[in-house]
């Protein structure tokens, strides 16, 4: 009896070192879609893999900003972040490809491009020591602020946030003329009470997840850029799981991801007729103010393509789904 015993425990102790804790640490509260799905992603891993691989979460940027997040990885105290497309361009400058400024017109167009572009992403993400699980997107980000902003004379005078590292958003709103304020996400809000700035941008749904919506009271309707989000994991770690428990992995995370795709755009939808509600203004440009905006973004682009922020073949693959797109809609 005593062997029998025996020889359970060392069984039940080399379970548990075979077991792999995968931490992941992302700004996104808890509460929303995306942390109900990555929790439902995580629990459906557990449970495939008999509980040799798990996924322990740290919401609402309790373990700091994105780059905090990835010096944490980088010495062992996480395995990975929930990062937005310009946060992982600390680590892979082609993360943040879905975010130049006016880009995309509608979401017909996001999704014939993604198609194309996601696989690119993955294996441009994993040629810099990280596994891609899951991308997806967060909607359309749109100017908000506490002012009325119609021109871009309106956007110079506005004290405007633009998030930390975030080269992109630096370079758009410099050719518009503006000196944009860098802060860490976590610090909007606050410097929202203060007045340090008065002009953000976000999607209407992450607006209201971060309360920023109880501070900003007009909305420019003009998309200007497609906020996406990656959940990435050491490529080291993820490495030391077995091939088969790997496929389980990113099978479950790409159905989580999918899942918080299509509830992005449904909750998207409710948070900007929300906002509208509550009595934000909601300003459309015209045609001709639309045509100013995007020269704009069109300078802003040739700067960074002139810069190589990323990869020529990334960014040619980029404007060739979007020409054959917009020419299929045609």
């Amino acid at each position: 009896m005593k062997k029998l015993l025996m020889t359970f425990m060392l069984s039940l102790t080399a379970i548990a070192a075979q077991a792999t804790t995968i931490k992941i640490a992302t700004v996104a509260p808890e509460g929303t879609a995306w942390m109900r799905e990555m929790r439902a992603g995580a629990e459906a891993v557990k449970k495939q893999t008999d509980g040799r691989v798990e996924v322990k979460y740290y919401p609402g940027g309790v373990m700091g900003d994105d780059a905090t997040v990835l010096r944490k990885i980088k010495i062992g105290q996480l395995q990975g972040g929930a990062f937005t497309g310009s946060q992982l361009s600390l680590i892979d400058g082609n993360a943040a490809i879905f975010g130049l400024p006016f880009l995309f017109r509608n979401q017909q167009e996001v999704d014939a491009v993604r198609s194309k572009m996601d696989p690119l992403l993955k294996a441009s993400i994993e040629k810099n020591g990280f596994v891609a699980l899951g991308i997806s997107g967060g909607g359309f980000a749109y100017l908000m602020s506490t002012r009325d902003i119609k021109t871009k004379e309106d956007l110079k005078s506005a004290k405007v946030w633009v998030p930390q590292g975030d080269h992109i958003a630096e370079v758009a709103f410099k050719a518009a003329g503006v000196a944009p304020i860098s802060l860490p996400l976590a610090d909007v809000y606050t410097s929202l009470q203060t007045g340090l700035i008065d002009t953000a941008a976000n999607t209407p749904a992450g607006a209201i997840a971060f309360q920023w919506h109880t501070k900003l009271t007009h909305l420019v309707n003009l998309p200007l850029s497609y906020i996406v989000g990656v959940l990435a994991v050491d490529k080291k770690v993820f490495e030391t799981i077995s091939a088969d428990d790997q496929k389980i992995v990113r099978d479950e995370f790409a159905s989580a991801f999918a899942r918080i795709d299509s509830i992005g755009r449904k909750d998207n939808d409710e948070a900007l007729a929300a906002l509208k509600k509550q009595g934000v203004a909601i300003y459309t440009p015209s045609a001709e103010e639309q045509k100013s905006w995007q020269l704009i973004g069109e300078a802003a682009n040739k700067q960074l393509a002139s810069e190589n922020v990323f990869s020529p073949e990334m960014l040619a693959t980029l404007h060739k789904s979007l020409d054959e797109a917009r020419g299929a809609g045609k």
